[in-house]
């Protein structure tokens, strides 16, 4: 009996140890891939990204140079879809002869309520909400560039494309650094769908908008009556 005792206390203390160096190795990386982490130049801007527009080009938000911006994570069968886009169709016609880009980057993480392809994402935002304002690819291709290499999850029916993810291990770098400059209440991570960044003219994150925040209050807030001047770092605005 004291045999079967040692032999079942050796083997917990085995597994103890295996399971300590898992922890350990997993909790502090190697030396060498620390100074990789290190080496790796941090994006200082919205410029630095380079993303793919619905039809698979690549876009670098460098172009955008310039104008002020608002970024927004979108999806087309959400219970706030039909009133965020007429409100950003309305803040869009107001504004982008003044100098203001909105855009949508479509979303499939919450509930699943983007779930059609690129293709029917299009047809819906320019048909159904005649919205003019650029849309992104919902699925990104997986080739590195600089700071736009996506780190996102891999979907069974893309082949060499990935779906974009705004939260998670899986966040998309742009999404990771928007979060990054403008954290929200109980947390960074996105609540959900139609979640605002807004960005000013030299690319800095200036503020962050709740997914129940209308465009329409972004622009009661005046942020855009003086373009030519730095926009206001978060008039009003919630951040959840």
């Amino acid at each position: 009996m004291s045999m079967r005792l040692l032999r079942y206390a050796n083997w917990v203390s085995i597994l103890f140890l295996v399971s300590a160096l898992f922890l350990y190795f997993y909790t502090y990386p190697s030396p060498s891939s620390s100074t990789k982490m290190a080496s790796e130049p941090s994006p200082k801007s919205i410029y630095d990204f380079t993303v793919k527009d619905i039809r698979g080009n690549d876009v670098s938000l460098s172009d955008y140079r310039g104008k002020v911006l608002l970024i927004v994570n979108v999806a087309s069968k959400c219970g706030l879809t039909q009133s965020n886009y007429k409100e950003l169709n309305v803040l869009y016609e107001n504004y982008k002869n003044k100098g203001l880009e909105i855009l949508a980057f479509p979303c499939n993480q919450f509930a699943g309520q983007e779930p059609g392809n690129n293709e029917e994402i299009q047809e819906v935002v320019c048909t159904m909400f005649k919205a003019e304002f650029p849309i992104f690819d919902k699925k990104l291709s997986t080739k590195k560039c600089c700071f736009c290499c996506l780190s996102v999850q891999q979907s069974s029916d893309s082949g060499n494309r990935v779906i974009i993810d705004v939260n998670g291990k899986n966040t998309a770098p742009l999404f990771k650094f928007l979060k990054s400059e403008k954290g929200g209440y109980f947390g960074d991570a996105i609540k959900w769908n139609f979640t605002k960044f807004l960005a000013d003219k030299e690319g800095k994150v200036v503020a962050r908008y709740a997914p129940t925040t209308s465009p329409l209050k972004i622009e009661v807030r005046a942020i855009f009556l003086d373009i030519g001047k730095r926009v206001l770092s978060n008039p009003g605005g919630s951040k959840l």
